[in-house]
């Protein structure tokens, strides 16, 4: 882990002596040129910045934000200060692409960090691609992504430039089923999903292995994720015997479903993936949350020592928002493109090379440091090689660590 100081970095901030200037004129290299005679690189953040889901993309937004702040006050990268250009999806694959096209444009962005939502993620990844413009999603976890829409029998890598820090919904499915089955004992599961790439592959991952250990899935369901009211669906869950719901999807649904299955008399848990780990969940499904569960990738960023700095300077920098389940993947995706444009500075004599997208992109296939969630690298397929997750459950009205692992298939 880097040595960091951004205490002093907001002091600085306060005090208006370090001031992050907007790009000036473009350099013939890419990247802006400041007043200090230095280079500007622009690292685009694509998250969903208001609505639903805004709780974990503010989080996303805030811890690139960090990052590009500290390797600029550290030098980390002679002669190359970083700041971000943050674009709100909304959790829309329509409106990701429309910012894909917007980061392409602006000459200054030599990386991305984002998105939260793998169905924004697929509508990116050719925009990007075709423009050598490499992208790093802190939270993505659709396996075909990276190893194509036949990943289960055959993968492929379809884009170059997709990289990830989340590992995916073939670790993570799979990881919920066996620690349902084998540690706490439920057999008989209900499960619900929202239809969307994140949700439906998520939920397939899950029901596949919790099959193969011998449990037995009483019913399935698809909801509509633009409505809130789940009373048909609780109904179907309360009759059919189930022990516990599994449900692929986010947490402005999950929430809601979990109140109103409570409420329809099942007084069975709820357990999601990643998408419904986040303290708004705990608010949407009220009281009745109690004992509900989540499987999240990684550890705990809390009891993580490579972490401690990165916590301790997020509440100094003062940002508004919690940095969210996602935070410290954000800020490794951010360093991994500083990393990579350090190597593509330093192997061009001090400064970005004509070709600096592209050179970017190589570079990051053999990025490996010390991040904040634990070693960062990338495997053939740009999958994160940090296959670790752990099952969370709500007690005393917050998510609290239950077991952590990796997935034994």
């Amino acid at each position: 882990m880097r040595q960091r100081s951004l205490i002093a970095i907001t002091a600085a901030l306060a005090a208006g002596a370090l001031t992050l200037t907007a790009c000036g004129s473009r350099d013939e290299n890419g990247g802006g040129s400041d007043s200090s005679g230095g280079t500007t690189v622009v690292i685009g953040v694509d998250a969903p910045l208001t609505g639903d889901l805004s709780a974990m993309g503010l989080g996303i937004k805030n811890s690139a934000d960090l990052a590009a702040k500290t390797a600029t006050e550290e030098k980390y990268v002679e002669g190359i200060s970083f700041e971000i250009e943050a674009l709100d999806d909304q959790g829309q694959p329509s409106a990701g692409q429309q910012n894909a096209t917007k980061f392409v444009a602006d000459d200054d962005v030599l990386g991305v960090v984002g998105p939260l939502n793998s169905s924004v993620g697929e509508s990116m990844q050719k925009v990007f691609d075709d423009a050598k413009l490499v992208q790093v999603s802190p939270a993505n976890t659709g396996p075909g992504l990276t190893q194509g829409p036949k990943w289960q029998t055959e993968k492929v890598r379809s884009y170059k430039s997709y990289f990830r820090t989340a590992t995916t919904d073939a670790i993570q499915g799979p990881f919920a089923a066996q620690y349902l089955y084998n540690k706490a004992k439920k057999t008989k599961v209900f499960v619900i999903d929202d239809k969307k790439t994140y949700g439906a592959g998520l939920a397939a991952t899950f029901t596949d292995e919790f099959k193969k250990l011998g449990g037995d899935v009483v019913g399935t369901e698809h909801i509509d994720p633009d409505t809130k009211d789940f009373s048909a669906v609780a109904t179907k869950v309360k009759n059919s015997g189930a022990d516990v719901v599994y449900y692929g999807g986010e947490y402005p649904q999950a929430g809601p479903l979990s109140k109103q299955i409570k409420s329809a008399g099942a007084k069975i848990p709820l357990i999601g993936g990643d998408g419904i780990y986040d303290p708004t969940f705990i608010e949407l499904a009220g009281n009745d949350g109690t004992g509900d569960l989540a499987t999240s990738v990684g550890a705990p960023v809390e009891d993580l020592p490579s972490a401690k700095e990165f916590v301790a300077d997020y509440k100094a920098a003062g940002y508004k928002e919690d940095y969210s389940a996602y935070g410290g993947y954000s800020y490794d995706s951010a360093w991994a493109v500083i990393e990579a444009v350090k190597k593509v500075v330093e192997d061009n004599d001090g400064k970005l090379p004509d070709d600096a997208r592209e050179q970017i992109t190589a570079a990051m296939q053999n990025v490996s440091f010390d991040g904040v969630t634990g070693k960062v690298s990338f495997d053939e397929f740009g999958d994160t090689t940090n296959k670790q997750l752990t099952v969370y459950s709500i007690e005393g009205g917050e998510w609290k660590p239950v077991e952590s692992g990796t997935y034994t298939g």
